[in-house]
């Protein structure tokens, strides 16, 4: 049960960031700042699997989650706002 689950958290992480670095380049993007967000929550899944397969999951893990929460949602004012 733990390789099918991990399976399909890391089909499904490298399905989201194939499809956020398709948009940033459809959409013309080039600077960090705006890539953090995706970056902090991508990383959130990361930690997760491994807090996961090595039995680290605990206050420091919880951390790690919260810490990359509030980064992400801190960058998302340098995001693009869309105009439709």
């Amino acid at each position: 049960m733990k390789v099918v689950l991990t399976a399909i958290l890391i089909i499904s992480l490298i399905i989201s960031g194939t499809l956020v670095i398709k948009k940033r380049r459809k959409l013309g993007l080039t600077d960090v700042k705006s890539a953090l967000t995706p970056i902090c929550f991508l990383l959130i899944g990361v930690v997760g699997l491994f807090a996961y397969w090595f039995n680290m999951t605990g206050v420091s893990t919880w951390f790690i989650f919260f810490v990359l929460l509030l980064l992400g949602a801190y960058f998302t004012k340098y995001m693009p706002v869309s105009k439709g």
